[in-house]
């Protein structure tokens, strides 16, 4: 027997009816930033590759990285490079079965987005002394 009000509901629910939560927000830039991760690398690589080229190569590249849009780019890997690390770590402690109650999910959610910046700054700043 057809089914006749098929076509008067959802065949699952959208995404758009979920109210988005600090743990699902996490997850999604955490993969972000694994991919902005790879192609910060492929920036280095190139910075290496010019260096290997000729001085003339290494001076272009090395001005594009550091304008203030370079920077930019980089001060972003850097940012993305301790969100993915805290999050790998967050990952790494509910393999083991802790933290899965809401409370501490929304707590080390916040926590991971507060210390990623502060090591950030953090790290700038030890740079910048240099």
């Amino acid at each position: 027997m057809a089914d006749v009000n098929r076509d008067k509901r959802p065949l699952s629910p959208h995404i758009s009816i979920y109210r988005p939560q600090i743990n699902s927000i996490t997850s999604i830039i955490n993969r972000v930033t694994g991919i902005a991760m790879s192609l910060a690398a492929v920036l280095i690589v190139w910075w290496l590759l010019a260096a290997a080229t000729s001085a003339a190569y290494f001076d272009l590249v090395n001005g594009l990285l550091t304008s203030w849009f370079g920077l930019l780019i980089l001060f972003g890997s850097l940012w993305a490079l301790w969100f993915h690390f805290l999050g790998g770590v967050r990952h790494l402690v509910m393999d083991f079965g802790v933290g899965y109650d809401i409370k501490s999910v929304d707590f080390w959610g916040k926590a991971i987005i507060v210390l990623s910046l502060a090591l950030t700054a953090a790290s700038i700043f030890c740079l910048s002394a240099f």
